[in-house]
């Protein structure tokens, strides 16, 4: 059996939390060292925003090492792809100065043939399916991705190889319009779409994308062999994820570890290092319970210092304080070996700080272990504990020593918590603003 090369070097990166962590942050510093980036599941309903001096990138399908010139990039078969927004994004990106090929003149990026695709009936059953749920509505972003994640299941997806094969996509096309018109219109009294407009449309898109088609578990294969260093990003969180997820307010995709060996093509001793990115703090958009939500001026505090709006829909997220459980929880289904802890900076000047440490649920039961349903869940009262804050600016702080004690004792507070250790702590929003902490 072929080993990989002794110099191969991988870092997974995922959410801890409920998303929004700062993952673009930690993905685009790792991304600078690495040869290779990876995306492994999710839509274009995530977002990664990355700042870099007096630029800020809005990435929501396109890998971050894009931003490197010699940095190859894979989008791999467990992502979905709405084609109009990817191309879109790459023509953005392009405008901004980024470069999408190499020296050599080939593709910077690659898609796995495998990835389904996104498809006009995929958004408007979305919408439909949102407004029939009523008040039980998911909160979504509308964009498809559940819907395309289904047919997948289903077994009637549409790939990017049938994407990019006319004749395929015409009969795939037609026979699963057909079916999706029909519970448009039956079920849910909606308009049929045009299967003829819409055939035209993904067709010239299946032609722009025929040259960035690839079998990325190849790749990285081949990648791995030659001693490459490669880096896996996921979209959302572990919170997020549809079985370890707080269900059914989740995704529909594998956040997880788990997700990225299935979304990639890869086996398990592919990844050497699992970096888990948390907030100093704790935020969730959408529906669902939310144990140390801050409803009160604390919280708006966070949210307009935090800069706490969603990248991909602008949506104000809920605040609330750090929560352990839910860290240590991901650091156990993920395997994760490092944390990242961004955003310590928002904390600055808004007193003593709360961390919790458990949960008492309805019957006065302390709970040391994050429970597995959202009934549980609604139940339970947070555990605090309270920590002295912390007033001084640090933005500008590059070490743990220059910190104010209040502070490093706080992240050093999260590691026992979390029983892991933070290996990197942001300050500010900028790739700059990260402090690089030693092991103890």
């Amino acid at each position: 059996m072929a080993e990989y090369n002794k110099n191969f070097r991988s870092y997974a990166v995922n959410g801890t939390q409920w998303g929004d962590e700062g993952k673009g942050k930690i993905i685009d510093i790792i991304a600078g060292k690495a040869d290779i980036v990876a995306r492994s599941q999710g839509g274009n309903n995530a977002g990664h925003t990355v700042v870099s001096g007096d630029k800020t990138y809005k990435l929501h399908l396109v890998p971050s090492g894009i931003l490197y010139d010699k940095t190859r990039c894979y989008i791999g078969a467990g992502v979905v792809i709405d084609p109009k927004d990817f191309l879109g994004e790459l023509t953005t990106l392009s405008g901004q100065g980024v470069k999408l090929t190499l020296a050599d003149g080939s593709p910077k990026l690659m898609v796995d043939y495998r990835a389904h695709v996104v498809f006009p009936w995929h958004i408007t059953l979305d919408g439909l399916s949102e407004t029939y749920r009523g008040k039980s509505d998911i909160g979504t972003t509308k964009r498809g991705i559940g819907p395309c994640y289904a047919d997948k299941a289903e077994r009637l997806g549409i790939r990017i190889c049938d994407l990019i094969d006319p004749a395929i996509l015409k009969r795939k096309l037609y026979e699963t319009g057909k079916l999706k018109n029909d519970i448009i219109t039956k079920i849910y009294g909606g308009t049929a779409l045009d299967l003829d407009a819409i055939y035209a449309e993904y067709a010239a898109y299946g032609d722009k994308l025929r040259p960035l088609a690839a079998d990325v578990s190849v790749l990285i294969d081949d990648a791995a062999k030659a001693g490459k260093t490669i880096m896996f990003e996921g979209a959302q969180a572990t919170l997020l994820d549809i079985d370890f997820g707080t269900y059914p307010y989740v995704t529909s995709s594998h956040p997880v570890i788990g997700g990225v060996l299935s979304g990639i093509g890869v086996g398990a001793k592919v990844i050497s290092e699992v970096i888990g990115v948390a907030k100093a703090y704790t935020t969730r958009v959408g529906k669902g319970p939310f144990p140390t939500e801050l409803d009160n001026e604390i919280g708006e505090h966070i949210r307009v210092a935090g800069g706490e709006f969603g990248t991909t829909t602008g949506r104000p997220r809920r605040t609330g304080w750090f929560d352990a459980l839910i860290v240590k929880y991901s650091v156990r289904v993920n395997g994760i070996t490092q944390l990242a802890v961004n955003k310590l900076d928002t904390l600055s000047g808004i007193g003593d700080l709360k961390i919790c440490t458990g949960y008492r649920d309805r019957n006065g039961n302390v709970l040391s272990h994050f429970p597995p349903s959202i009934e549980m869940l609604e139940g339970c009262e947070p555990i605090y504990e309270t920590l002295a804050g912390f007033d001084e600016d640090i933005s500008a702080c590059r070490t743990a020593d220059e910190l104010p004690p209040a502070a490093l004792a706080y992240i050093l507070r999260l590691e026992t918590l979390c029983e892991c250790r933070v290996s990197m702590i942001g300050v500010g929003p900028d790739r700059e603003q990260t402090i690089d902490k030693p092991a103890a």
